[in-house]
């Protein structure tokens, strides 16, 4: 079959609820995949930072190989012999007292909403049926209903009411919003370090340590969605790193498996964890066998192959270079390691064009409300790359 063939089918069998580039991808490896005709592209995008080790890491995969020929599920009801493991590794590696293992990012979201709702009425003492989590406007933390229903993104939002109560809304990089939006009832509050489909859109400097300040003093949790942000992506293996604290809950998933498999956690205090008991919350593929055994070799290459550093350095490389285009329809070059975000000008018509000319060069990225382009490759990427990256970029933009 040729890539047209694939695409016929896909739009005629499938849910039309993504509007992918027309690339279909059959290969990859590092930083590169192959279409279905053979033709080579640098993938941009890092499945949104799932594969930040890059494409089919060989450690990684080895990992998942000799798990597969042992166990890969016992569900919950039993112990597995990789769980534990995975726990100390993965405390040990953020500084975290309890984990809580699920699959997919949203899990992991809705997860940590129960979690601290719980704890609210547990713990804090709010009157049943109460609890209020603060949110940030723009944010993006899964497509469930919940989720959803506290997001601000009409595409996301529109004909799937009713929504669930509970949430409220501020604007995303004040602290003042967050110190006056807190009430008696409010039993944490849910932020991005950054916000990464809303464009790669970065808080002021001390936001997130006055925000855990303002938290502390309210006698609440901070809980960090670092999902996206997290396990390398922004140059420090966590975002929340970048201004020296520590979040009560810290959402991980993507990269935690290196593209491999499913996996997310819940990162928590004890305090907040505790609230849990047998029977309250659970997940039949939750911190199964396999999910563990690829975690933890996934945890293991991001340290022990210097990606977070290299995401550091090649991130602060790529921006500096892609500053100097002298496109007048660019608006704006952000971002923190390799999570780089291009913003044009509404009047350039959208980034989309781009997109596809881009890939027409062979190198593949996604635009992300209309007028921004998210660069993201795997964290492995060289100089030499990027600088080969750089000449498409310019061709096409500069």
């Amino acid at each position: 079959m040729k890539h047209e063939d694939y695409i016929e089918l896909e739009n005629k069998l499938g849910a039309h609820n993504y509007k992918p580039l027309d690339v279909v991808v059959s290969r990859g490896e590092g930083v590169w995949v192959w279409d279905v005709d053979g033709n080579k592209y640098l993938d941009c995008l890092s499945a949104y930072s799932a594969v930040n080790q890059g494409h089919c890491h060989p450690k990684i995969r080895q990992a998942m190989i000799e798990q597969l020929d042992k166990l890969t599920l016992t569900s919950r009801a039993f112990r597995n012999d990789q769980l534990a493991p995975f726990y100390e590794e993965i405390c040990e590696l953020t500084n975290t007292h309890k984990v809580l293992p699920m699959n997919s990012g949203a899990e992991a979201v809705e997860s940590a909403v129960k979690t601290v709702r719980k704890w609210g009425y547990e713990v804090k003492g709010i009157p049943e049926d109460k609890a209020e989590i603060v949110v940030c406007a723009d944010n993006f933390h899964g497509r469930t209903i919940t989720i959803v229903g506290f997001s601000t993104d009409p595409t996301s939002r529109t004909g799937f009411g009713p929504f669930t109560p509970g949430f409220t809304i501020i604007p995303f990089g004040d602290a003042d919003a967050l110190e006056n939006a807190i009430t008696p009832n409010t039993v944490g509050f849910l932020v991005e370090p950054i916000q990464g489909e809303a464009g790669v859109i970065i808080p002021p400097m001390g936001y997130l340590k006055r925000c855990k300040e303002i938290c502390e003093k309210a006698g609440i949790p901070l809980i960090l969605d670092e999902i996206q942000t997290g396990l390398g992506r922004t140059g420090k293996l966590l975002a929340e790193e970048h201004e020296g604290i520590e979040a009560d809950l810290t959402l991980v998933g993507k990269a935690l498996s290196g593209g491999y498999y499913p996996v997310s956690a819940v990162l928590s205090n004890t305090e907040v964890m505790d609230v849990l008991k047998p029977g309250e919350h659970g997940s039949t593929f939750g911190g199964n066998p396999l999910a563990c055994a690829v975690a933890r070799m996934s945890l293991k290459v991001l340290v022990e192959e210097g990606l977070i550093e290299n995401a550091a350095n090649m991130g602060n490389y790529f921006m500096d270079e892609l500053k100097k285009l002298k496109n007048p329809m660019i608006k704006e070059v952000r971002g923190r390691g390799l999570m780089i975000g291009l913003e044009f000008l509404p009047e350039a018509g959208g980034a989309r064009q781009y997109c596809e000319q881009l890939k027409q060069g062979g190198l593949l990225c996604k635009e992300t409300h209309d007028n921004i382009i998210r660069f993201a490759p795997p964290l492995i990427i060289t100089k030499d790359t990027i600088d080969w990256a750089m000449e498409k970029i310019q061709s096409v933009i500069g």
